[in-house]
């Protein structure tokens, strides 16, 4: 062995020899980002679980409210229809004392005719026909003798009148009697009702207050909860994405020492992969988020937030592309991101993709420009369909449509 290959090997063992460190550290890195991921990933769940029961919660709440609402305006309702009923009895009232003078006024009609037809009565029974008779008889002329026939004829129809007037009078003061007592009845049933369903009304609303109370405060509870889980989630990603960072440099370190390792064996250096240029889109479609602060999705209107990659609109499955060569970092359950995919491809420059339905690769895989590497899904924290692209520089996100060709 000549000295110039001797001293070639001597400095590749010792190239290794100080990589092995590294190794170690990579793989305590590693070790470590799965026992994050396997906290977060249970934290997430606790989280899911909690914005779950809050979710029934506010939804509870809602549906006592709406039934409390209804409950007042049938409360509103039954006080203007009982409003309106004693409005009725006392007009009632008043047409009653008007038919009670009304009736005492019949009855004295009544009472009239009963006298006129008792006299009549009495006088047919004293003097008979014959006595209308002798009447005529007693006539003195002719004239006498007509106008005492109209006289007598006159007194035969008043008597008749007499009997139909007191049985029309009769009449009149039953139907009256019976308009009176009806009217009354219906009304005191319709007052008696409309006061019960008033009181079952107002139990009613008093008892959804009650539920609807327990629910609120519920859901206090289960928002707070929520919002420390949240916190802590908060805390675990972070802690994740350092360590992401973390394992990226220390892969940098690792590849540069593979190519230092190669050039002192005499061996081709591996080749470096772009670092700030020359990035192909991921996915095909439009951009339905860009980068930068938006309304926040799940806050509503009035709430922004700070988005750290560009949303590309495509289909449930479509194929996810890598933007560039270099080595997958990370390929996993990824927080809110989903199922996501972290790429190192050197000098500090990574790509990530989120809200995968599929992953293709897997941790410390090599992937070429344009390989596939997953689907387009809406795993984690995602509306719809579509695929979260980021370009990180040293782990801080910036804007990827530059930079993509």
């Amino acid at each position: 062995m000549t000295p110039c290959i001797q001293l070639r090997a001597i400095c590749a063992i010792l190239v290794a020899s100080l990589l092995l460190p590294h190794g170690a550290h990579a793989s305590t890195i590693k070790d470590r980002i799965q026992q994050k991921q396997a906290q977060l990933h249970q934290t997430r769940v606790e989280l899911h679980e909690k914005q779950a029961a809050l979710n029934q919660a506010q939804l509870r709440t809602q549906d006592l409210q709406r039934q409390i609402e209804d409950t007042d305006r049938y409360i509103a309702a039954a006080s203007t229809r009982l409003d309106s009923l004693n409005a009725e009895v006392r007009g009632s009232q008043k047409r009653l004392s008007w038919n009670t003078l009304q009736l005492k006024a019949a009855k004295a009609t009544l009472e009239r005719h009963n006298q006129a037809l008792r006299r009549r009565l009495v006088d047919a029974y004293e003097h008979g026909e014959l006595g209308y008779i002798n009447v005529l008889f007693a006539s003195t002329s002719f004239n006498d003798f007509v106008e005492r026939w109209d006289d007598i004829r006159f007194l035969i129809t008043a008597n008749q009148r007499t009997v139909r007037e007191r049985k029309e009078a009769e009449e009149r003061v039953s139907a009256a009697q019976r308009i009176l007592e009806r009217n009354e009845l219906n009304l005191e049933n319709a007052v008696a009702r409309q006061r019960e369903a008033q009181y079952q009304l107002a139990s009613l609303a008093q008892t959804r207050n009650g539920l609807l109370l327990a629910a609120q405060t519920q859901r206090r509870t289960v928002a707070t909860e929520v919002a420390h889980l949240e916190e802590i989630t908060a805390q675990e990603e972070s802690a994740l994405e350092s360590l992401i960072v973390e394992r990226q440099r220390v892969e940098a370190v690792r590849r540069e020492a593979q190519r230092r390792a190669a050039l002192l064996a005499g061996k081709e250096a591996p080749a470096t992969p772009p670092s700030s240029g020359g990035f192909n889109w991921p996915a095909s479609g439009p951009i339905t988020s860009p980068f930068g602060y938006r309304s926040d999705p799940y806050a509503g209107s009035g709430s922004s937030e700070f988005h750290t990659g560009l949303d590309i609109g495509a289909p449930m499955g479509s194929t996810v592309t890598a933007t560039a060569a270099g080595t997958v970092i990370y390929a996993a359950w990824y927080g809110g991101y989903g199922n996501a995919i972290i790429i190192d491809h050197g000098n500090g420059v990574s790509s990530l993709y989120g809200h995968l339905s599929q992953i293709f690769v897997s941790d410390r895989q090599e992937v070429q420009q344009s390989q596939a590497i997953g689907a387009v899904g809406s795993t984690g924290r995602s509306t719809g369909p579509h695929l979260h692209f980021e370009i990180r520089i040293n782990g801080q996100p910036v804007d990827p449509a530059s930079r993509l060709r």
